[in-house]
């Protein structure tokens, strides 16, 4: 099972991670927009692949243009490395 990481290893993490925000201190978040709902359904489905293969999956909501993602690992209640390793490779395919 992953471990939690601490508060001030999650704020230092996550500043190097642009746009992305801590919620309440167990979540990850952030916001994509796209030019229109096609797109936004493409970037959800490269995310649904990549999440597939690490096996760790995020909270989409799409709403018409834009897409959230939520990150947290539900076994522990918060974050861990796969959260923020996630988070990275979301960005990279964005």
């Amino acid at each position: 099972m992953p471990a939690l990481l601490s508060p001030d290893e999650v704020s230092r993490r996550v500043a190097a991670l642009p746009g992305w925000q801590v919620n309440g201190g167990k979540t990850l978040e952030k916001k994509f927009r796209f030019a229109d709902f096609r797109e936004a359904i493409a970037f959800a489905n490269r995310v649904a692949d990549l999440a597939e293969v690490k096996d760790h999956h995020p909270d989409i909501l799409i709403h018409y243009r834009e897409v959230t993602l939520v990150l947290w690992t539900h076994t522990v209640g918060g974050l861990t490395d796969l959260d923020l390793d996630l988070a990275r490779e979301i960005d990279r395919v964005y």
